[in-house]
């Protein structure tokens, strides 16, 4: 359903604040939102017609997360977690090698915040997705990196690293708007679930 590139924002778009750490995971809410990605990608492949509506829940993300995921994560990032909090913001959490993000980049001196960081800490951020005609664009809001706020240049290397591709080897940037995938034309970000509008 998503694009290395949709992935890769929707694991950065988080906040601690945001997570509720006892969230349940279910095997049958892993299974149940790979039917709907299924369902999604035939709407897809059907002529345009009447727009459809397919919700997911965040418990249905998050166990897609837990239980199905670990083999499309990059290497390097694990734990992911997702809030929907609402009202277009979304948040969500992973633990993320900084060692593999700072060897896969050039050093800019001692100046770089990603000079003093390294390990696997969690990163977290929060922000807004804004959806319109087949392109979303996310606003950030905060970051953190084991828990201490960070600017958003250090998101950015992060996202970067992450974002690459041979068609884009510099990854993408947060501020650039992002096309969505498989005719989606809207995501309606409600308390605890989104509604994929295509």
């Amino acid at each position: 359903m998503c694009s290395r590139r949709a992935f890769v924002i929707l694991l950065c778009v988080a906040a601690a604040a945001g997570l509720s750490a006892d969230a349940q995971t279910t095997k049958r809410d892993a299974d149940l939102l790979k039917t709907k990605v299924a369902a999604i990608k035939q709407v897809a492949a059907r002529p345009p017609g009447r727009a459809v509506r397919t919700m997911i829940t965040e418990e249905e993300l998050n166990s897609f997360l837990a239980y199905d995921a670990g083999s499309s994560l990059p290497p390097g990032v694990t734990s992911p977690t997702v809030a929907i909090l609402g009202t277009g913001r979304v948040s969500a959490s992973a633990v993320v090698d900084l060692d593999e993000v700072r060897a896969g980049r050039e050093s800019h001196g001692m100046f770089d915040p990603m000079s003093y960081l390294s390990g696997e800490v969690p990163i977290t951020a929060a922000g807004t997705i804004a959806t319109s005609r087949g392109v979303g664009h996310f606003t950030l809001e905060s970051a953190a990196v084991a828990g201490v706020p960070v600017p958003k240049t250090v998101l950015q290397q992060i996202v970067s690293y992450y974002s690459r591709t041979p068609d884009n080897p510099a990854g993408f940037t947060l501020d650039d708007p992002f096309e969505l995938p498989v005719r989606i034309q809207e995501i309606q970000v409600l308390r605890g679930q989104a509604i994929i509008v295509q």
